[in-house]
């Protein structure tokens, strides 16, 4: 009776953890009675396998031992061998990147390639005679791969939909430290991360399944800069960790302090929905943004590709602008221009 229940336990392991064939996975087979059917093979584009002297024989979407039993099941029916001495060893070599689909709230939905590598990589694989594992075809890599989850995302209820069959995937533990089973993926496979009605504060930090960090466009000039690089601006903007706030974004700028007091500053921060196109901003003055801030619409949270600018009042445009005005008419100035503006 231990016995059984140690196999059981172990067996209920294993299936959890397996992970299905896909087109492009390679596979070695090994009959010590009949080395005619053994070799090295590689799923079709149709998920099937092509043993010599067999059918094809479909196996996307089965796990290792479950196409060993396919095998031999095949080798028994076309009476190759006889069921006491056929033994068939079915051992993986390589995985292969596969395509998925991700949908609903993420920050770069779409189809999705997971565990893609280098052609080096692949190369040293072949040399290896059996074994390897696939960290990134996991349900984990595949929304990390679409930008990762947004803060409103639904993360106890990720929908997992292969061949019609509709799984849901609780993955809250990533946050809370509980055990999670992180779903091995086939190709084809649809995953929709559905809505909440709020966003969660507890969501916005690095995680395995959000973003470790964001970038953020940054602009803080009293004028207009005749160039890019007399602005400094640069070509990726500026870094921040994902869960930063507008207000790290405006020490970050050097918004916030100097001569010139923070209530003649404001800090304007635009997001753009990059699905729908919809444009959402918020104005704040410095002074606020630093000092009463009480909650996320005082302070949103910065998300990627946000754009935060930093502006004079109107008060002191107007006193610019009077400034440029005064010292033009002054007669000083305007002699100096005309007798010795142009000396060289």
């Amino acid at each position: 009776m231990i016995a059984v229940s140690i196999t059981a336990s172990l067996t209920i392991v294993a299936k959890v953890n397996a992970i299905p064939l896909s087109a492009g996975d390679r596979i070695r087979v090994l009959i010590p009675e009949g080395d005619l059917f053994s070799g090295v093979f590689e799923v079709n584009l149709d998920g099937k396998i092509q043993v010599p002297y067999l059918e094809p024989l479909l196996v996307q979407g089965l796990e290792v031992s479950e196409v060993r039993q396919k095998i031999y099941d095949a080798l028994i029916a076309n009476q190759y061998f006889q069921p006491k001495f056929l033994q068939v060893s079915v051992s993986i070599l390589q995985w292969s990147a596969i395509q998925v689909t991700v949908s609903g709230e993420t920050f770069q939905p779409g189809r999705i390639i997971v565990n893609s590598r280098s052609a080096e990589d692949r190369s040293q694989q072949q040399s290896v005679s059996s074994g390897d594992y696939p960290p990134e075809r996991y349900l984990t890599a595949a929304l990390r791969g679409a930008g990762g989850v947004m803060p409103n995302a639904n993360i106890k209820e990720i929908r997992l939909i292969r061949n019609g069959k509709d799984r849901k995937v609780d993955l809250t533990g990533i946050f809370t430290g509980e055990p999670v089973v992180d779903v091995p993926l086939v190709a084809g496979d649809r995953i929709i991360v559905p809505k909440l009605p709020e966003p969660q504060n507890e969501f916005v930090r690095p995680s395995q399944i959000t973003p470790p960090g964001i970038r953020v466009f940054l602009s803080n000039l009293t004028k207009s800069a005749d160039s890019n690089s007399s602005s400094s601006i640069k070509s990726d903007g500026s870094s921040f960790p994902y869960g930063a706030r507008l207000s790290q974004a405006v020490v970050s700028a050097n918004c916030a302090g100097g001569i010139v007091t923070a209530h003649d500053r404001h800090a304007l921060l635009v997001r753009v929905n990059r699905v729908t196109g919809e444009t959402v901003s918020w104005d704040r003055s410095i002074e606020e943004i630093m000092r009463t801030s009480k909650n996320d619409n005082d302070n949103p949270f910065l998300m990627p590709e946000d754009t935060v600018a930093c502006y004079d009042s109107t008060t002191s445009d107007v006193r610019d602008v009077l400034s440029t005005i005064s010292e033009f008419l002054n007669p000083f100035n305007l002699i100096f221009n005309i007798f010795g503006g142009n000396k060289k």
